[in-house]
């Protein structure tokens, strides 16, 4: 049940939108990891041993509980440099109408060889063809091709073969059918059945909408008169050109299973799939969140945000530049919307930098800003997207890894490029859904006050503060209740408490303790970890590592005392709410390769806090998650007081001398 302190404001939020005469429709990609996520596949790698069990296993708990009557369809992904196979989706269709699509009871009752071609004999039979199935080699891969297309009715070219030898991939027939060998004057999409551990796999070859839906009609029909329940569907899917059903994909991706959600008109849609996804989830031994020793972290995949329209003709965001011109620069004057809901890695080696962290001028992206806030009414998505997409890009001129990405905005050089949206990528799986649904509403009720009130003002210059006291939760936390007061002056009084909870969660304590009346926090801050250069790898491939060796931590107290760490002098500054503070970098680990090898671990880390000639020592040793203490023995020695990499920074680096 959707909380009363999000279902106000939303409320609110669709009323603006409703006045501003938008629809503006909102996706989302959260991910899932076993309760226990042992193996590459759930750590590095996009496909595994176990990942497609998984996947399975909660695609039909979406189905059992959540749609029944939908189709589940396993479908060829993208294909990637260094990967040996294709990524694969779990493709859930369900008709907006409600209908079945489906009326099949499906059960684990083993297909039998005699079913099997009975299946076939009877499928001929329906599509009313007169030809022959093709076998597939070798023999005891119990695979049969049918060359199959469609034109007014459903026809099957002469491949003029009785067998084929198929490719040895770990991937459905309908993949590894050698297509090269037949002529290019004839079809070449051709349906696969496969019998797979007394299971039957049917793979449909590329189809329109209308032949694809007779075709699964058909199908069922057979299965059902045959009385075969144990069934899997495979191939293409078509793209929804009626508007008659609804797509959830359930994805394979390095680390993760993403659940890539269909575009919802309102954020309570929204919040509804992650009330689903979350129970399915734990249904089926998913769940959004990692435990590393004793710490809580996100999954690492990551949530993305997509914002588009319910169709290329009433996408908003195409006759509206200034307010994709109004959201772009009000997220570039809070990096709490760019810190505080991501991941571990943030920075410009990131998935989702910021335009001022990828060597992009300010001067540029204003000028870009302005002509698109000069232009008259119209459609301008094309103008709109070639004056953005090269500014918004990483390091490395990617455009997909943007904190907001154009990639799929309209770029019409690529397939899946050209729908209208902008995608955030900032954004983590957070561990339960009224948190990720909050930071949904929240990224909706912004767009939807930056369209009733325009943000104009100009880029600010903040790129010195950035990785520095912006990575600092204390900053981050003053930056956000800035964001949340602009929204409650447009009348969306979004939870403080929610957003409080979240932030408590993301940088946890990793000491609380008193000094006499002075109350003094360490928590975990932010660390931009730098991306190496490229290492030879086995076979002649080459990786980029990412230098994840240093930490960050925030000390603040409630009055002004002494600190010293590994014996050297820390000063305090001013912080927001009253507080004093200061962070800290320091080397953790010293893994190969990693930048500074010559400088060791500086662990364990001591801290020493004394006030009016009281003294508690506190250590943090590696493998531990927070200080422990105190400790009356000292054992650092003095040393010069530590150092800032700027006389201006809040944080102070133990590396420096």
């Amino acid at each position: 049940m959707i909380p009363q302190n999000l279902l106000t404001p939303a409320k609110k939020v669709e009323a603006i939108l409703k006045k501003k005469k938008v629809r503006l429709t909102q996706g989302g990609e959260p991910t899932l990891v076993p309760i226990i996520p042992e193996g590459a596949e759930w750590s590095i790698t996009a496909v595994g041993p176990t990942k497609l069990r998984y996947a399975y296993e909660f695609a039909d708990e979406m189905v059992r509980t959540v749609s029944p009557g939908s189709v589940v369809f396993y479908s060829p992904g993208k294909s990637y440099p260094g990967e040996a196979n294709p990524r694969w989706v779990l493709n859930i269709l369900t008709l907006k109408s409600q209908k079945p699509l489906l009326h099949l009871a499906f059960s684990d009752e083993p297909v039998t060889q005699a079913d099997y071609k009975r299946f076939r004999e009877q499928l001929l039979i329906q599509l009313k063809l007169k030809t022959s199935w093709i076998k597939g080699l070798p023999a005891e891969s119990h695979v049969w091709i049918l060359p199959l297309d469609h034109d007014t009715k459903f026809v099957s070219a002469d491949w003029k073969k009785k067998s084929m030898t198929l490719i040895p991939l770990d991937a459905p027939a309908g993949l590894r059918l050698p297509l090269n060998e037949i002529p290019a004057d004839l079809s070449r999409r051709a349906l696969t059945v496969e019998l797979n551990a007394h299971a039957l796999a049917i793979f449909f070859p590329p189809l329109l909408q209308e032949p694809f839906l007779e075709l699964l009609k058909i199908i069922q029909d057979v299965l059902t008169l045959i009385k075969i329940s144990n069934v899997r569907f495979q191939g293409y899917v078509p793209s929804d050109d009626a508007e008659i059903w609804s797509k959830l994909g359930v994805a394979s991706d390095p680390g993760v299973l993403e659940i890539n959600i269909p575009p919802c008109e309102k954020w309570t849609e929204y919040a509804n799939w992650m009330t689903h996804i979350e129970v399915c989830g734990n249904a089926t031994g998913l769940r959004a969140v990692k435990v590393v020793g004793d710490a809580e972290i996100g999954t690492g995949g990551g949530n993305h945000i997509c914002f588009g329209g319910p169709s290329l003709e009433e996408n908003a965001f195409f006759t509206h530049p200034g307010w994709i011109t109004s959201i772009l620069r009000f997220w570039q004057h809070h990096p709490s919307l760019s810190y505080l809901f991501t991941g571990a890695y943030v920075g410009a080696s990131s998935q989702a930098p910021r335009t001022d962290e990828s060597a992009r001028s300010l001067y540029d992206l204003e000028m870009a800003y302005q002509y698109l806030e000069s232009l008259k009414h119209g459609d301008h998505r094309q103008i709109i997207n070639e004056t953005l997409r090269h500014l918004h890009i990483d390091g490395s001129g990617n455009t997909h890894r943007s904190e907001v990405s154009f990639d799929k905005f309209w770029n019409v050089s690529f397939s899946g490029g050209a729908h209208g949206i902008l995608e955030f990528r900032a954004i983590e799986t957070l561990p339960n859904t009224q948190w990720t649904s909050a930071v949904a509403l929240l990224w909706r009720a912004l767009a939807a006050a930056l369209l009733a009130k325009p943000f104009r003002h100009p880029l600010k210059d903040i790129s010195t503060q950035l990785q520095d006291r912006f990575f600092l939760p204390s900053f981050l936390w003053d930056d956000l209740t800035e964001v949340l007061g602009f929204l409650a002056s447009q009348g969306i009084h979004l939870p403080l408490e929610t957003f409080r909870a979240i932030w408590e969660w993301r940088f946890p304590v990793l000491l609380e303790t008193q000094l006499g009346s002075t109350n003094i926090t360490i928590r975990k801050a932010l660390e931009s970890w730098p991306l190496l250069c490229e290492q030879p790898l086995e076979g002649g491939n080459t990786s980029r590592f990412v230098d994840t060796s240093i930490e960050r931590l925030e000390i603040t107290t409630t009055t002004a005392i002494g600190i010293q760490v590994q014996g050297r002098k820390l000063s305090l500054e001013t912080f927001p709410s009253n507080l004093y503070g200061a962070g800290l970098r320091f080397r953790k680990t010293a893994l190969y390769p990693s930048l500074h090898p010559g400088i060791p671990p500086q662990l364990p880390l001591e801290v020493i806090l004394t006030k009016g000639g009281k003294k508690l020592t506190y250590q943090l040793q590696f493998g531990q998650s927070k200080f422990v203490g105190p400790f009356p023995k000292i054992i650092s020695k003095s040393g010069p007081d530590c150092r800032r990499a700027a006389p201006n920074n809040l944080t102070y680096d133990l590396r420096l001398p």
